[in-house]
């Protein structure tokens, strides 16, 4: 393995939406850094694996089902 080519993994904090620190190790920053997150993850679809909901607004889905009920899809 070659030296001096791998960045610093340590120890850094992860501020959750919530508030929530959590310390976890990367290379992000320096040690002691904090990285604040946009999309919480302990909620996010992509990343609980949540269902998808399908919103009718203004009856567009029943009219796309309507028109389209006899091709057998």
């Amino acid at each position: 393995m070659k030296n001096d080519i791998h960045p610093d993994y340590h120890m850094i904090n992860v501020k959750l939406i919530d508030g929530t620190i959590v310390p976890m190790r990367s290379t992000y920053g320096k040690e002691g850094d904090t990285l604040t997150l946009d999309i919480d993850p302990s909620v996010h679809p992509a990343w609980t694996g949540g269902n998808q909901r399908l919103m009718d607004t203004g009856g567009r889905v029943s009219k796309f089902k309507k028109k389209y009920e006899g091709l057998g899809f």
